[in-house]
């Protein structure tokens, strides 16, 4: 491997409470010194990091990567080239796939195609019920030896409550975390948009928040009958956030996070009909939005992820009800939030603990940290770079995003996975004059 050291850049890790300008060397895919070479490194490239940020790899919680079953959409080895182009290293995807990531096979397949592609690392959640049906248990302990970070039922909600006790107590006998998808079906029925103003005024089934809070409840309850370690993915509602908080401050093992999208738009972004704004949950209000931008700036939302899900074009075409929901949005998560720093929502250290030490500890993985002897897991990016993203612009083969025409700042220039540089460079961005 190369040893590599990433001059003059602002060394900026949350896990260790490390922030000023040092140079970072980095030998056999590891971190081995901060500030000052190890006896005997001998430089074999450099990365002039000067007036750039150096932090860890980014760690999404959410991605689907379409493969295997929806290749048409996407594959493995294009959204990995899109991860690290945003600066993430690490993606977990649910289980959700075709054929379900139930069995080992499957799971071992998705590693195997990841490995393969090179790039980003791919983490899997395994089934908490076989096929995602919520009736019978998915052989947890099989999936765990199979490599599995932890298990979720998807988007799909284990509606038997005796069911979803007998799965956590499943999942805690093995040490793993269920990532839970709180939509009460009953409730959210066909319901595409927030129930609201907006819904009715637009003519579409409105989806309430109690279809969110009803089952936060439920599993919480659950959590301390069972001690269960839980996991809320993409909460969207205000009360959801406050519930968690709660259930954190009585000593809960609970985490939660949320899509960057849900903290930058609401449900006025659907007031036209713009189907790159159809996403589940749905966009809320902007109280709503408000209890999210305060979650994860107090720490009670621990991760901020892209949810990332590429579609084809077709998929977005036709009436709203009839489009596709999701985005693309593996290029866009940190952008996003560094937004959130430049409109005074939280400071540039703890958003970026959100992006890597925060979601890191939610899979129970030693990354998102640059400490000596960590894998060397790196991302760098110029905060002062301004750009306007078009679709045109994307290496994901979805997309669709609602951020066409936006302008951010913060580009990523390099991203080192194991210490090997993976991405280097993005020549659409006009750099400004120092």
């Amino acid at each position: 491997m190369t040893r590599i050291k990433i001059a003059t850049g602002r060394v900026l890790d949350p896990a260790n409470g490390r922030d000023g300008v040092q140079d970072l060397y980095i030998a056999e895919g590891a971190i081995v010194g901060i500030g000052e070479a190890p006896g005997n490194f001998i430089c074999e490239r450099e990365i002039d990091a000067r007036g750039k940020i150096v932090c860890p790899g980014l760690v999404d919680l959410s991605a689907r990567l379409r493969e295997p079953g929806l290749e048409h959409k996407a594959t493995i080895r294009s959204e990995v080239r899109a991860a690290v182009r945003g600066g993430i290293t690490t993606l977990c995807t649910p289980p959700d796939t075709d054929p379900i990531v139930d069995t080992p096979a499957v799971a071992e397949l998705i590693h195997q195609r990841a490995a393969q592609a090179g790039s980003a690392r791919v983490e899997v959640l395994g089934a908490m019920t076989k096929g995602l049906a919520g009736e019978q248990l998915a052989e947890m302990g099989i999936l765990d030896e199979a490599g599995c970070v932890g298990v979720s039922n998807g988007t799909r909600a284990i509606v038997n409550t005796q069911v979803m006790r007998r799965a956590l107590e499943y999942a805690a006998t093995f040490g793993l975390t269920a990532f839970l998808h709180p939509e009460d079906p009953w409730l959210a029925s066909q319901g595409i948009v927030h129930e609201g103003a907006v819904s009715t005024r637009l003519g579409l089934p409105g989806l309430p928040e109690t279809a969110e809070t009803i089952l936060v409840a439920r599993d919480l309850l659950l959590v301390e009958e069972t001690g269960a370690r839980v996991h809320f993915c993409r909460l969207s509602t205000a009360r959801a956030v406050t519930m968690v908080r709660e259930a954190q401050q009585r000593g809960l093992p609970v985490t939660a996070d949320v899509t960057a999208h849900h903290l930058h738009l609401t449900e006025l972004d659907t007031a036209d009909f713009n189907s790159q704004c159809h996403v589940r949950p749905p966009l809320r209000t902007d109280r709503d939005r408000e209890g999210l931008r305060q979650g994860v700036r107090d720490g009670s939302i621990a991760a901020i992820c892209s949810d990332h899900q590429p579609h084809e074009r077709d998929a977005r075409l036709g009436p709203f009800a009839e489009t596709a929901p999701g985005i693309s949005g593996l290029e866009t998560l940190l952008p996003l939030t560094l937004r959130l720093v430049d409109e005074g929502v939280m400071g540039l250290t703890s958003a970026l603990a959100r992006l890597t030490v925060g979601p890191a500890k939610v899979l129970g993985l030693e990354r998102g940290t640059l400490g000596l002897g960590a894998k060397a897991d790196v991302c760098v990016f110029d905060p002062q770079v301004r750009w306007t993203l078009s679709e045109a612009q994307l290496i994901s083969r979805g997309r669709n995003t609602p951020f066409e025409g936006w302008e951010f700042r913060g580009l990523v220039s390099e991203t080192l996975v194991g210490g090997e540089v993976v991405y280097s460079s993005a020549p659409w961005a006009e750099r400004p004059q120092r």
